[in-house]
């Protein structure tokens, strides 16, 4: 492991697949041989959602938030062509090619292992992933590969505007034309509950706080302190929700290799769209990184949340983005090491 590695991704980051792993395998045990605690966890719901994994996810959500200032949107003129590529990429190309993606897979390749309407679910769990790009985990990719950390920053602080208008009518729209119901008031709330009140919640806290401590306080004290509780909150909402899949994954576990395949596959491709598009465009490297890397990774904390509110915890759909979270840290790590093995391929600046 390099010194790079060790200063850019936290102990519990860098092994993330190791502990979804881990969760996997303690909430199928959970399930199957102790199946009164999903039966237990199931009477705490309103409006279908899990009023536990609710908490958690909020855990797991309101973190990442403190690091978007949208004071940096001020700066959205300084590199506009990599802002086009992240624009474009991430909600021109990404949720539809993921659409595309898995369909192929879940219904042609593999059609002849899971059934037309556990395919559907997975589909669905897939456009969400898809139509989520990342707003946190690019912080750590972006400084893995050098990437400009004022380019990163307006990025996200862009994305996330542009998930509280695109998201909700993007899924709707790819899940309808697949016979699909999704409710569009479920999918709305989700929007508000795991995006807007975190969102918001976010950004008061660093208001008051930057103003009665500063913002040196706020970034190098206040944001650490809650360093792991984005991944202790991940663990625990997979222990839950793998509980409720037990008996399911026992039954069959090789599903969670065929949803795999397409996830993974639709991360190189997006990543190498962007990637290849900034060196067309002769943007230096430090831009072309994190470009390719915020549309090759998920915001899967809201994919989650979403797929257990209108879904139910028990979905395919929900299994779909927490397979995504599996594949997440690995694949993404190796996309890393690419991007820095292809450094010179860019302008200097």
């Amino acid at each position: 492991m390099t010194k790079e590695r060790l200063e850019g991704i936290s102990f519990f980051e860098h092994y993330l697949t190791l502990w979804v792993a881990l969760c996997m395998v303690a909430g199928v045990v959970i399930g199957v041989f102790v199946p009164a605690v999903p039966a237990t966890l199931s009477r705490f719901e309103y409006a279908n959602v899990s009023i536990p994994v609710a908490i958690l996810i909020w855990l797991m959500i309101y973190p990442m938030m403190l690091k978007v200032d949208f004071h940096s949107i001020k700066q959205v003129g300084q590199n506009p062509k990599g802002l086009i590529v992240t624009w474009v990429v991430n909600w021109l190309i990404k949720p539809f090619s993921m659409y595309a993606i898995a369909i192929f897979f879940f219904f042609y390749v593999f059609g002849a292992w899971i059934p037309a309407d556990l395919g559907r679910e997975y589909l669905a769990g897939a456009v969400l992933l898809g139509a989520a790009p990342c707003t946190a985990m690019v912080f750590v990719w972006s400084h893995l590969t050098k990437g400009s950390p004022a380019y990163t920053l307006v990025q996200v602080a862009t994305n996330d505007l542009i998930i509280l208008v695109a998201f909700v009518p993007i899924v709707a729209f790819l899940l309808g034309i697949s016979n699909i119901q999704v409710p569009w008031m479920t999918l709305f709330l989700s929007v508000v509950l795991f995006v807007v009140i975190p969102l918001t919640a976010g950004w008061l806290s660093r208001i008051y706080i930057t103003k009665q401590k500063g913002l040196e306080y706020f970034e190098k004290v206040f944001i650490p302190k809650f360093g792991n509780i984005t991944i202790i909150g991940l663990l625990m909402t997979l222990v839950i929700i793998f509980s409720f899949q037990g008996q399911t994954i026992v039954n069959n576990p090789v599903n969670i290799l065929l949803i795999a395949v397409p996830l993974i596959i639709q991360t190189f491709i997006i990543f190498f769209i962007a990637y290849f598009w900034c060196k067309l465009w002769k943007l230096p490297h430090n831009i072309a990184a994190p470009a390719g890397m915020i549309g090759a990774s998920n915001f899967f904390e809201l994919a989650v949340a979403v797929a257990i509110s209108v879904f139910g915890l028990a979905s395919g759909a929900t299994l779909a983005t927490v397979v995504g979270v599996l594949v997440e840290v690995p694949v993404m790590l190796t996309l890393v090491r690419f991007a820095n093995a292809t450094r010179g391929w860019f302008p200097a600046k």
